[in-house]
């Protein structure tokens, strides 16, 4: 396969697994049926289906910190794009628009932040996106 379109598999196949764990996930599912509906529309349902159940496993592997597991779904996804590829390489330039769709804007906006934090023996944990002013009250 041409190295240009290994590596845009690569790309994209990490672009929609984290895509799948945001609240805009049903895009990449319906941009990614939408491709194989042009190879194999027999096909779009199983692998609408299988973005799905893909969306279920990197929100739990985040949740439990298991990036090894969240590596696993972007080969397979990866696999699966370069073997889509390969059948029709003009899938190319719509595989590119996707992942330029999925690319957060320049300003910053459509950034994703993963926060995670454990907490015990009565600590107080606050996490935020943007400014945080906590003030005290006598205790």
């Amino acid at each position: 396969m041409d190295p240009e379109l290994t590596a845009l598999a690569a790309s994209a196949a990490t672009a929609v697994v984290n895509e799948l764990a945001t609240t805009g996930w049903q895009r990449v599912q319906t941009a990614l049926g939408e491709l194989w509906r042009r190879v194999h529309p027999e096909r779009v349902e199983t692998v609408e289906a299988e973005l799905a159940e893909a969306r279920a496993e990197v929100l739990d592997a985040r949740r439990d910190g298991d990036a090894e597991s969240e590596r696993g779904l972007i080969g397979h996804w990866q696999f699966r794009l370069r073997r889509l590829l390969a059948e029709d390489p003009a899938l190319a330039a719509e595989l590119r628009r996707l992942l330029a769709e999925l690319e957060p804007a320049p300003d910053g906006t459509g950034t994703v932040i993963t926060m995670n934090a454990t907490g015990s023996d009565g600590s107080r944990i606050v996490q935020a996106g943007r400014d945080v002013h906590i003030t005290e009250t006598g205790r």
